[in-house]
């Protein structure tokens, strides 16, 4: 048995190890839209559930009656796994030219576009996850061979393992990706894989144990046979399971964002303590010192309590550092669900492989449905609190309507208890970062919480709680310094990621057309709440408002612009930031360059790597860069043109804005006059290759190589 807990073990680590980095490969081909990031995950999921139920059958149907050994069906599911190391991105690059070639052939909607993406991803990812799902079925039917007594709690013996894996999934291969990129941690996990394969496959030819003497009845005994009704109310459970876990999980992100941020490690933080809480919980079902047996009103109360800790981990007040907010919010639920979630699915299979799939295949469906109905269901209609709120009253109201008694005195005792609990939670008056912000204007959709908020100058825009930009003349230069440059009077301008809109407000200035793509819906409509005319700016007819990745915009778009403006969301370390910064991107850019036109790249003061990284991206993308200094001497400005861009003086590019321009330019200061305000940025210009020589060795920030995301191993160094 130990062996089989070791797969399993390794096999979690990967499953996760996959999970992060296709989902990754794939926001860099195709979008990173909240749409397109449900698609691949619905995708996964799916793949899981259908390789699970469709293992079980074929081990039903087949396995027995054909003397297929389950070891060695386990050893091939983990060989095609490791396969996928090599496939997925080459299927992804397939897919992405697929995608190139029709939309030139073909305009397509974006639910089109879509649409059709789906169908690649199912594709591309949906066997490779089959396999990952089939190694439940497969292993159980091994051990129902060799280990007949261990056979009726196999899956949860099989499950805590997984959970622990995944639990270093979470943490360790973002090591992985620092040191060697993406494509060089999928080859650690076809490394993994392929052991793992060899291991079972050399297993399967061991003689199998001998019968011990049978010892005296025990928790472990098989369990009961359950009837038929509850048979389906298991099923029911086991959904239920799937989709408040991973519906509560977009929640938690929305929460927790506000006091983590939103790097990479903030995620992994999440995750990890998830899936530790979940391990911890089956650990206790496991242990002999606890009682098992068919599921209790109890048991459905206990899941729907613990969901109202949240409620107060994330209230501002509460004077609590951030990752122990996280733990209790997280913790207690996640526990629960473990404990729960495989002494369900025992108790459903009782061994029996094809229950076991159809079991968690249901599971699996439901956590697909989870994060459909958080995300574009709840949350925009009513917000977290009344989220949460959802998830937990049908588990309370279902275990006190049921009344379902257990062995357990207490189970019977704490119902009321846990009543009162659940109409404390309704009334009390918990606050949400939000409050903190008077006035304020709060929208939410199915992508963020998006918050504006102060007064005056102290205005702030949050997007989930992370403060993105404030009112400062910088953002007015990204968009005059460009235009000013250009050896001709610009017509067009695209600002990718709105913000406030100031820098989208100062091309309008220029009396252009203007373009800005933003992801979140909700952003470009705090537009007037920063700027008085900017109700009025958004009715102009030479006002476009895309919503959509602004990359994605770039790759499907055939429009051309003198002027692109990228200001990336901080901070530099943003998740999925670097697909903005990288060279692919800037391959992306060029083409919608008209002859002459500038590309003005803004980076906010990040460490000497990332600004070295960034810097030699852009020295192998364009022949033409030069970088300043910002006004207010903190960023950098990055203007890169395929053409030369003109040596102008202060006084010349203060020439040559129209006046309504020249007025937005000097709105904030510091300066009084245009010239003065050029004068400060172009007396701060540095040369390209200072930058990158503060470390020459760096390799140019890459979709593969996300220097700046991923950095702590260097800061530990």
């Amino acid at each position: 048995m130990p062996f089989y807990f070791a797969f399993f073990l390794v096999s979690g680590f990967c499953a996760i190890l996959y999970e992060l980095v296709w989902l990754r490969l794939a926001m860099a081909q195709f979008s990173v839209a909240t749409a397109f990031v449900s698609i691949v995950l619905s995708v996964f999921m799916l793949g899981l559930g259908f390789g699970s139920w469709r293992a079980g059958r074929y081990v039903e149907e087949r396995g027995p009656r054909h003397g297929i050994r389950g070891l060695r069906l386990y050893a091939l599911a983990e060989l095609l796994i490791g396969l996928s190391a090599l496939l997925v991105p080459r299927e992804l690059a397939w897919g992405r030219a697929f995608m190139e070639r029709l939309a030139s052939a073909l305009p397509l909607s974006n639910a089109a576009y879509y649409a059709v993406v789906g169908i690649l991803m199912a594709l591309t990812l949906a066997p490779w996850c089959a396999a990952m799902g089939a190694t439940f079925p497969f292993a159980m039917q091994a051990i129902k061979e060799r280990y007949p007594r261990e056979s009726p709690r196999s899956f949860s013996y099989l499950y805590l393992a997984n959970i622990g894996g995944a639990v270093f999934g979470s943490i360790v291969p973002l090591l992985f990706i620092e040191k060697w990129g993406f494509l060089g941690t999928l080859r650690a996990g076809l490394t993994l894989n392929t052991c793992l394969a060899a291991s079972a496959f050399a297993l399967s030819f061991a003689a199998p144990p001998k019968p011990r003497p049978q010892p005296a009845a025990s928790p472990r005994d098989p369990l009961p046979e359950a009837p038929s009704s509850d048979s389906r109310t298991y099923l029911w459970l086991l959904f239920g399971t799937g989709i408040t876990t991973m519906g509560v999980e977009v929640v938690w992100v929305r929460l927790f964002t506000a006091f983590l941020g939103t790097v990479v490690y903030a995620f992994a933080a999440i995750l990890g303590m998830y899936l530790t809480a979940t391990f911890i919980g089956s650990t206790a079902y496991r242990d002999r010192k606890i009682l098992t047996g068919p599921w209790t009103a109890g048991h459905l109360i206990l899941l729907g309590s613990s969901l109202v800790l949240l409620l107060v981990a994330c209230d501002p007040r509460m004077p609590l550092f951030a990752l122990v907010r996280v733990a209790i919010g997280v913790m207690p639920f996640s526990a629960c669900a473990g404990f729960l979630t495989p002494m369900w699915l025992d108790s459903f299979s009782r061994g029996d492989p094809a229950r076991a799939g159809r079991g968690y295949a249901i599971n699996v469906v439901g956590c697909v449905a989870g994060p459909l109905l958080a995300g574009f269901i709840l949350l925009p209609l009513v917000g977290e609190r009344w989220s949460l709120l959802i998830f937990a009253l049908p588990w309370i109201a279902a275990g006190l309507l049921l009344r379902r008694s257990g062995p357990s005195k207490f189970a019977r005792v704490w119902q009321p208890c846990a009543a009162a609990a659940m109409v404390l939670a309704c009334v009390l008056p918990t606050r949400g970062y939000e409050t903190e912000y008077s006035p304020r204007r709060v929208l939410r959709d199915y992508t963020a919480t998006v918050v504006a908020g102060g007064e005056g100058d102290e205005r702030q825009l949050l997007v989930n709680g992370v403060g993105i930009t404030s009112l400062t003349p910088i953002t007015k230069m990204m968009a005059h310094m460009p235009l000013a440059f250009l050896p001709r009077v610009p017509t067009d301008a695209l600002v990718i990621c709105f913000g406030m809109g100031t820098t989208y407000r100062s091309a309008m200035s220029w009396g252009i057309r203007s373009t800005a793509v933003e992801l979140a819906p909700s952003v470009p409509r705090m537009f007037s709440f920063f700027h008085a005319d900017g109700d009025r700016l958004l009715k102009s007819p030479l006002s476009r408002i895309v919503i959509d990745d602004g990359r994605f915009f770039l790759d499907r778009t055939r429009d051309q612009y003198d002027v692109i403006v990228i200001d990336p969301p901080p901070p530099v370390e943003a998740a999925a930031s670097s697909l903005l910064y990288s060279e692919e991107f800037y391959a992306a850019a060029k083409p919608r360059l008209r002859p002459g036109g500038i590309l003005a790249q803004w980076l906010p003061d990040a460490d000497q790597n990332v600004q070295a990284s960034v810097a030699k991206a852009l020295k192998q993308s364009f022949p033409y860069i030069r970088v300043f200094r910002s006004i207010e001497q903190w960023g950098w400005h990055f203007l890169a043109s395929e053409s030369p861009i003109p040596r102008r003086t202060a006084a010349d590019l203060a020439a040559r804005l129209p006046a309504g321009a020249a007025a937005d330019l000097i709105e904030w200061g510091p300066e009084d006059t245009p010239t003065e305000e050029f004068a400060v940025v172009l007396g701060q210009e540095v040369q390209l290759d200072d930058l990158i020589r503060q470390n020459p060795g760096i390799p140019a920030l890459q979709d593969d190589r996300p220097i700046n995301e991923y950095y702590l191993m260097r800061n530990w160094r």
